[in-house]
């Protein structure tokens, strides 16, 4: 895991995903497009799942948030895929 100071690009709409893991059957799902810091729209940017509670976090363009990401890869159909998912988050207040 790696914890970084990160600001918001974009975040899209909460969904309901089916999970084996959640009582109910369904998840919260939620990405999320965080940016490193720096002066310019090419620092290293990192596209996002948010599960959960976390899902239904509401956060805005241009927010500073340090957050925690956890970095995994996933084997499907032969190819691999990688997966970032935000574990914690907090917005920095301005």
């Amino acid at each position: 895991m790696s914890t970084k100071i990160l600001r918001v690009v974009r975040q899209g709409e909460v969904f309901s995903v089916q999970s084996q893991k959640a009582e109910t059957g369904q998840i919260q799902k939620c990405n999320i497009v965080l940016r490193e810091m720096g002066g310019s729209k090419f620092e290293n940017e990192y596209a996002c799942t948010m599960l959960g509670n976390l899902a239904t976090c509401r956060f805005y363009e241009g927010d500073v948030v340090i957050a925690t990401l956890r970095f995994s890869t996933h084997e499907y159909q032969g190819q691999v895929f990688q997966e970032i998912l935000l574990t914690d988050i907090v917005k920095v207040n301005k």
